[in-house]
């Protein structure tokens, strides 16, 4: 009998691939990758063609320190989405498509994608 765990982690990347099968259609266009866990919110702009990562930021970073503390974690996600919209368009990338990976387009995701569009980046 499999455990709980195991069905949602292959629930988990069924849906990721997913995602990404469909996005391999814009294989011109880098991907902006979001990355959700329970407490922190990480995004990064992503070269498939050479297989390099342009830009990226997370909750994490101590750079972002003073500016997310006392935010919810909505709150917090925006903030990531307008620095990764503006670090892509310091590398002339404003054209990407978004990758949100197992996670749905709601809540968290949904503020960071909102905030990196307001950045200028299109998607």
């Amino acid at each position: 009998m499999k455990s709980t765990t195991l069905l949602k982690n292959k629930r988990r990347d069924r849906r990721a691939k997913s995602v990404r099968r469909r996005i391999s259609k814009f294989s011109g266009r880098p991907r902006l990758s979001v990355h959700r866990t329970t407490k922190h919110i990480s995004a990064q702009v992503i070269d498939d063609v050479e297989g390099k990562t342009l830009c990226a930021v997370s909750t994490t970073s101590k750079k972002l320190a003073d500016q997310l503390s006392g935010k919810t974690k909505s709150e917090k996600a925006a903030v990531i989405g307008a620095e990764i919209a503006r670090l892509a368009k310091e590398k002339n990338v404003s054209d990407v498509v978004l990758d949100r990976g197992y996670a749905r387009y709601h809540g968290r995701v949904k503020a960071l994608a909102d905030a990196a569009r307001e950045g200028g980046l299109s998607f």
